[in-house]
């Protein structure tokens, strides 16, 4: 009995957690995009991950990076979070993303927790076919 009891109570502890961890998860990816949104690709730059920061080396290769290669996330119509898995130390959200021009599309954000908070360690552009109207 007392091991159900402990059980279950490491289970509610779990079960908040991820929560929070969700809603910061959250809004690192809305401050980016809120970043993208107001062309401050300075302050973008900043909720990448070290690495990513690393590989792009400034704000403005970041910025050709973006809106080259990802610009449903420089100008989306309409952002929904879909679910956020863990995976060991790193965790993925799911982001369906609607552009300016009504098409959608489902980003896996890679996210990192270092010590100045969730940073973007990479996004991923998955198949959307399934959630196109």
């Amino acid at each position: 009995m007392r091991t159900i009891i402990i059980g279950a109570v490491f289970a509610l502890g779990l079960a908040t957690a991820v929560p929070a961890q969700e809603a910061d998860i959250r809004a690192t990816i809305n401050s980016q995009l809120d970043a993208f949104q107001a062309d401050d690709f300075g302050a973008a730059f900043e909720f990448a991950s070290p690495n990513i920061q690393r590989l792009f080396g400034t704000p403005e290769n970041f910025q050709r990076m973006v809106t080259q290669g990802y610009p449903m996330v420089w100008r989306p119509a309409d952002v929904r979070y879909l679910e956020l898995r863990e995976e060991g130390s790193t965790y993925a959200q799911r982001v369906m993303i609607t552009d300016r021009q009504g098409r959608v599309h489902v980003l896996e954000y890679r996210m990192l927790e270092t010590g100045a908070g969730w940073r973007i360690n990479g996004v991923q552009i998955l198949d959307s076919s399934e959630f196109a109207a």
